[in-house]
């Protein structure tokens, strides 16, 4: 009996296992590559915007303030804007070709992010918010609800 339990056991743990790497989605609640989210995420982001800086890896927290229809064209990117705590927007362009899509994503809903910036004159974009499947670049995320998306 104790044999059979362990069994099931074992072969629960990998059907978990292979689920969540096919989706790209843990649930957890313990911060991605040990972020935390500050003020001084906030003031890196400012810092960047206001010296035109692109391609640098980037960690932030905000909340949703626009909803915006996917890019459908060529690869997949689900987008949507983040106000930051110091006021400073966002745009999010989470690819989900590679990715898992936030189904349930709603105004003013908060979205914690790691990915690459790039500037705009509207307050910059971040985007590599998933995994690179080829290793080269740094795995970023988004995290919604407690569940973590790459």
């Amino acid at each position: 009996m104790r044999q059979l339990t362990f069994i099931l056991l074992f072969v629960l743990s990998l059907f978990n296992f292979n689920a969540c790497g096919r989706n790209n989605i843990t649930s957890d609640t313990t911060n991605t590559n040990n972020h935390t989210s500050t003020n001084a995420d906030d003031q890196r982001l400012q810092t960047a915007f206001e010296n035109h800086e692109e391609n640098i890896q980037v960690h932030g927290k905000g909340n949703v303030i626009k909803l915006l229809a996917d890019d459908t064209t060529g690869t997949k990117h689900q987008k949507f804007i983040l106000k930051l705590s110091s006021g400073q927007t966002i745009l999010i362009s989470h690819n989900i070709d590679i990715s898992t899509k936030i189904d349930i994503l709603s105004l003013h809903d908060t979205v914690e992010f790691y990915g690459e910036y790039v500037w705009n004159e509207k307050g910059g974009l971040v985007h590599w918010t998933h995994r690179d499947p080829n290793g080269l670049h740094i795995d970023g995320y988004l995290k919604h609800d407690g569940v973590t998306y790459n």
